[in-house]
C-alpha cells in the first residue's frame, strides 16, 4: 500500500513510514492510502475476543504494511498498557437507552487525542530507522487544546525528536493551559500564539510549505514533521477505536454482528469523525455519521448547504477544542468524494477566498453520510445538567455538545458518542453547568466537581496547580518561524 497527496493526480507515491516522517505533502495536500482495505465479518468477530491493543495492531497493519505486524502489536501493547489507560483504553459506557459513550480520555492526559499520541511517537520512531533518517525530527504541533498536551506527553525525551507546540493564547482553558506549560522534557518547546487556533494552524501549514525554511532547517540537522490529524499516523489509530467499540457492543450483547449503528462526533477538525468514515469504508456496519459543532458551526453549514465559508466571527466557547473555523481534514473527505483534481481546486478556493461550494453530485455524496448539528453555550450547559441529574453520567463540554446533536438528530439505531475528554479538564464550565453557580475559580472547580459529583479526579489532573511552569512565552502569529529557527538549534 502507497500513499498519495490528496490533491496530486499522479499515481506515483510514497510508503506508509515516509507518510508518517514526513506528515504533509510538499504539495499542501495530505497524504491518503491509494486504497481502503476491507475488514470482513470473520475479522471483525474474531477481534471481539481480543484485547484492545491486539485490535489496534490489527486495524493498523491493515494500513501500514511497511510495519511488521509483530512491531505494530509491539508498540500497541507498550502504549495501550495499564499504567498509561488504568482500566483499559476506550471503553464504552450506556448513558441512557441506545446511547452509549466511548470514552476516549482514560490516558495519560485525559483527553481524546492520547489514543493516537501514546502510539505515534513509537510509529516515526520506527520510521526514521526504515528510512535510514539521521536527521532530528522537529514535530509541529498547532493545537485547540488537548493535542498539545496529548502531543508533549508522547514525545517528550524520545531520541532524535523535538516537539514545538502552539497554542492560541485565549482560546485553551487553564487547565489545558496550565498542562502544557508544565511540561517535562528536555526536548519539548511551548509557545501561546496572540491570535486564535487557525491561525495557530495557518502558521504551522506555512513553516511546512516553506522551502527556504526547510533548506535552512536541513542545514541545522532538522527537518519537520507533525502530530497533528493531517499526520496519517496520527489518524490511523483513531480508526482503531470504532472497530473496538463495535466489538464491545457485540460482546455485551447490545447488538448482532451486521446491526448498523450510528456515530456522533463532536468536532471541530473533522479528523475524529473522519476516522469513523474510514471504519465503514473498511466495513464496519455504520449507517450515519452525525456531526456535532458548537457555536462556530461551519461544518454545520457546509453539512446543510455544501458551501465551506470561513468567513465569518469567530466564537471563543465553552468547549475551546471544536473552536476551528478550518477543518483540515475535510479535504481528506473530499478526496475520497471527488478525487484529488477537484479537492486541489476546491482548496485553491479555499485560500484565495476563505470559501468554496460543493458540486450538487458531490454534495449529494457527502449528504448521504453525514448530518450536522450544532448547540450553543446554554444547550451545551443543559446537556450536562441534565444529563447527570436524570443518568448519573458526567460528561464534559465537548461530550455534552454530541448529546445535544443527538437529541436534535433523534436517532433510532444504537449510536456510539465520542466522549473526547473527561469532565475534570474542564471541570469550571461542567460545575456551573450542575450547580447552577460558578466556581470558585478554573483549579478550586475540580474539587468542587469532585464533592459534588462523588466522582474522583483523574490522576493527571490532581495538584496541577503545584507544578512548575516552565513555559511562558507570548508571541505573534508572524513570529512563530522565528521561533522554530531558534529552538531547531538548541
Amino acid at each position: 500500500m502507497f500513499y498519495k497527496s490528496t490533491r496530486s493526480t499522479e499515481n506515483q507515491g510514497i510508503t506508509a513510514s515516509m507518510a508518517i516522517k514526513q506528515g504533509l505533502s510538499n504539495d499542501g495536500g495530505l497524504f491518503m492510502p491509494n486504497e481502503i482495505p476491507t475488514l470482513t465479518k470473520d475479522e471483525i468477530l474474531s477481534l471481539t475476543d481480543k484485547g484492545y491493543a491486539e485490535r489496534a495492531a490489527y486495524v493498523l497493519s491493515k494500513f501500514l504494511n511497511d510495519y511488521t505486524y509483530e512491531e505494530l502489536l509491539e508498540d500497541c501493547q507498550n502504549a495501550y498498557c495499564e499504567a498509561s489507560f488504568p482500566g483499559g483504553a476506550a471503553p464504552i459506557r450506556k448513558i441512557n437507552g441506545d446511547i452509549y459513550s466511548l470514552e476516549l480520555w482514560h490516558g495519560p492526559t485525559c483527553a481524546f487525542k492520547d489514543m493516537a499520541l501514546q502510539i505515534m511517537p513509537r510509529l516515526l520512531s520506527r520510521a526514521l530507522v526504515k528510512n535510514g533518517e539521521k536527521r532530528t525530527a522537529l514535530i509541529l504541533v498547532a493545537t485547540s487544546g488537548d493535542t498539545g498536551k496529548a502531543a508533549l506527553e508522547g514525545y517528550k525525551d524520545i531520541d532524535g525528536i523535538k516537539i514545538a507546540v502552539y497554542y492560541p493564547q485565549n482560546g485553551v482553558s487553564r487547565v489545558q493551559k496550565l498542562q502544557m506549560a508544565t511540561q517535562t522534557g528536555s526536548n519539548v518547546s511551548v509557545y501561546a500564539i496572540k491570535g486564535n487556533f487557525d491561525d495557530a494552524q495557518t502558521g504551522v501549514k506555512k513553516i511546512f510549505s516553506d522551502a527556504d525554511m526547510k533548506k535552512q532547517l536541513d542545514e541545522n540537522g532538522v527537518f519537520l514533521s507533525s502530530a497533528n490529524s493531517i499526520n496519517w499516523g496520527r489518524l490511523a489509530p483513531q480508526i482503531a477505536y470504532y472497530v473496538s467499540a463495535y466489538c464491545d457492543l457485540i460482546n455485551n450483547g447490545t447488538i448482532a454482528y451486521g446491526e448498523k449503528i450510528d456515530v456522533c462526533v463532536p468536532t471541530g477538525n473533522f479528523g475524529n469523525i473522519f476516522a469513523a468514515y474510514i471504519a465503514k469504508l473498511m466495513g464496519l456496519p455504520i449507517e450515519k455519521f452525525i456531526c456535532a459543532s458548537n457555536k462556530n458551526n461551519v461544518l454545520t453549514d457546509f453539512l446543510s448547504s455544501g458551501t465551506y465559508d470561513r468567513n465569518r466571527t469567530f466564537h471563543a466557547t465553552i468547549s475551546p477544542s471544536m473552536d476551528i473555523l478550518i477543518s483540515s481534514n475535510l479535504e481528506r473527505l473530499l478526496y475520497l468524494t471527488c478525487g484529488a483534481e477537484k479537492t486541489a481546486e476546491y482548496m485553491r478556493q479555499m485560500n484565495e477566498n476563505g470559501k468554496y461550494t460543493l458540486s450538487d453530485t458531490d454534495f449529494a455524496k457527502i449528504k448521504a453520510e453525514f448530518e450536522g448539528f450544532y448547540t450553543d453555550e446554554n444547550d451545551t450547559k443543559k446537556a450536562i445538567q441534565t444529563v447527570f441529574d436524570e443518568y448519573g453520567y458526567l460528561m464534559d463540554t465537548h461530550t455534552a455538545v454530541g448529546y445535544n446533536a443527538l437529541m436534535q438528530y433523534k436517532t433510532k439505531r444504537t449510536t456510539v458518542l465520542a466522549s473526547t475528554a473527561s469532565p475534570y479538564k474542564f471541570a469550571c464550565d461542567v460545575f456551573e453547568a450542575i450547580a447552577g453557580k460558578p466556581a470558585k475559580d478554573e483549579l478550586s472547580a475540580l474539587e468542587e466537581l469532585s464533592e459534588m459529583t462523588k466522582t474522583e479526579i483523574p490522576t493527571p489532573l490532581c495538584n496541577i496547580g503545584e507544578r512548575a511552569v516552565r513555559f511562558s512565552a507570548e508571541i505573534e502569529k508572524d513570529d512563530m518561524k522565528a521561533s522554530v529557527i531558534e529552538f531547531s538549534r538548541s
